[in-house]
């Protein structure tokens, strides 16, 4: 049997053998759903994995009868998508604790508990975390929680379809344009039936590359693995993999079998075949900026705390006075420009015309009239510019108006000069490119947001047969496989390492936003008008 897949042709033929290291949905077959089931008047769509738009998984409404069942369907395991959530329609009596009928089960991990396989679970009760353990051989009904998180259609395909299920997504947030090429109808904002298409991951014994066969594939195939030395094939290992081993097994050499895509460095050197020697694994931080415009098309980036370019600052946008207040800072005096007239209601505070001038001082309460009584509100005091003097005002801190800050600074920064001095999100432009790589994409951008700080993790590596530089590469965003060598490793680190700003696509960006927020509290909301 001949086929091509990804444009390389693969010759099975008759007492080959193979050994499948694991399935993947290739791509989903998607279907507008109402009440649950395929609209009548919907046509099946191709949808890829890249697919744009941020989803919501809907809970399955069909239980699972077992916990055994559930293990064997849903992905239980230590990252962060591993810990799915269920509940029992019935209380469950177990000798340390109940669980109440309705209450949310996090199933955790799947392990040997006294000779006996079992769940660790979780419930939490009043703030406290309560474990326990659910033997795969416990039976009733089980349904699945609502999940309250957003997902891309990669992350879903990958995690979030039990095997031999559909799953049902809502669109949550669409992150490009409508166009003709889109497979969804024009403002599609509903639900829909996702079909997985499988692929079957395999390697071969001669060949160094994963083999990736379509499940539809017509062949007829034999299971010899009680009868034949599966060591001999390569172990396919992913960037969480390797990252995943201990900081003793470090460093160590390994061959690419699945290489990335991108022109960028170093991603264009990490092709299929090459030797790369991987040296530590660790946390490093970022700073997550995107490009200031007026469309939603906006493009954003991970810029190194090492990045050697410099910036000049640009003018922040502030659409109420309270953003002004957060604003503020005790280092300098924050001045700015109305660009929005807004009218008090009140005698005891100011009506702000555009083109007014304002130093922001502090906030503070202020006593106004208010429907025949006096009341105590928030309010920002502040020093309006006029031609020959200073009056001092009063502005509601509900107020919304627009304005934009003035710049009389004009210092160059390092990115560590702006993280230690300012508070983000910080505007700026580069001013000076970076002169020590071939390509500053920053340099080209008209204006940036210097939105948060971050830390994600990172694998340090560098090529077998060019060991004087390494590179810095991202474990969650690179999609490559290696397969571990037993040679030799010099453990010294290279003397130069090059790390590289990051262009992140959109659902890259909200995914990093999201993991690491998601632990924050939300920041406090402005004032409301008294009432």
């Amino acid at each position: 049997s001949i086929y091509e897949m990804f444009g390389n042709e693969c010759c099975l033929s008759t007492g080959e053998v193979i050994k499948v290291i694991g399935f993947k949905i290739n791509k989903l077959i998607a279907s507008i759903c109402e009440n649950n089931e395929v609209s009548r008047f919907s046509a099946k769509v191709e949808l890829p994995l890249n697919f744009p738009g941020l989803y919501k998984v809907v809970a399955d409404k069909t239980p699972y009868l077992s916990i055994e069942e559930i293990t064997r369907k849903v992905f239980i395991g230590p990252t962060r998508f591993g810990h799915p959530c269920f509940y029992s329609p019935e209380d469950i009596k177990l000798t340390n604790i109940t669980i109440k009928h309705g209450e949310q089960i996090t199933f955790n991990s799947v392990e040997e508990v006294n000779g006996t396989m079992s769940v660790n679970c979780g419930v939490v009760r009043n703030n406290q975390s309560h474990s326990f353990t659910l033997p795969l051989s416990q039976e009733g009904k089980f349904y699945e929680c609502e999940d309250d998180q957003i997902y891309t259609l990669k992350e879903i395909a990958e995690w979030k379809i039990p095997k031999s299920r559909n799953r049902i997504v809502r669109l949550s947030n669409t992150l490009h344009t409508w166009d003709s090429s889109n497979p969804l109808p024009e403002n599609f904002d509903g639900c829909l039936i996702l079909t997985p298409v499988y692929e079957v991951q395999a390697v071969m014994k001669f060949r160094k590359d994963i083999v990736h066969i379509l499940s539809d594939l017509d062949i007829e195939v034999k299971d010899i693995t009680d009868c034949y030395d599966i060591s001999s094939f390569l172990q396919p290992l992913s960037l969480e993999d390797v990252f995943e081993r201990t900081s003793k097994e470090f460093p160590m050499t390994a061959e690419i079998m699945d290489g990335p895509s991108g022109s960028q460095k170093p991603y264009n050197l990490l092709y299929t075949g090459k030797e790369i020697v991987i040296y530590k694994k660790y946390q490093a931080t970022r700073v997550l900026a995107s490009e200031i415009r007026s469309n939603s098309l906006k493009r954003h980036f991970l810029i190194p705390m090492s990045y050697k370019g410099k910036f000049k600052r640009r003018p922040r946008e502030f659409p109420t006075a309270y953003d002004l207040e957060i604003a503020r800072s005790e280092k300098e005096q924050l001045h700015v420009v109305a660009t929005k007239a807004f009218d008090s209601p009140h005698r005891e505070l100011y009506s702000v015309s555009v083109g007014d001038q304002f130093l922001v001082q502090q906030c503070q309460t202020s006593e106004v009239l208010y429907e025949g009584r006096k009341k105590l509100i928030d309010v920002l005091a502040c020093e309006q510019i006029l031609s020959d003097t200073y009056k001092k005002v009063l502005l509601p801190m509900y107020m919304e108006g627009g304005f934009v800050e003035v710049i009389h600074d004009k210092k160059q920064y390092q990115l560590s000069e702006i993280c230690k001095e300012f508070r983000l999100p910080f505007n700026v432009k580069v001013s000076v490119r970076d002169l020590s790589v071939e390509e500053d994409i920053l340099a080209a951008v008209p204006g940036l947001q210097l939105e948060e700080e971050i830390t994600d993790s990172y694998l340090l590596i560098s090529s077998a047969s060019r060991p004087e530089e390494s590179w810095e590469i991202p474990v969650y965003r690179l999609n490559m496989s290696v397969h571990l060598l037993s040679k030799h490793v010099h453990t010294v680190v290279p003397p130069v390492t090059k790390t590289t700003v990051e262009e992140i696509s959109e659902e890259q960006y909200y995914m990093v936003r999201r993991y690491e927020n998601q632990t924050l509290h939300p920041p406090p909301r402005p004032p409301k008008k008294p009432t």
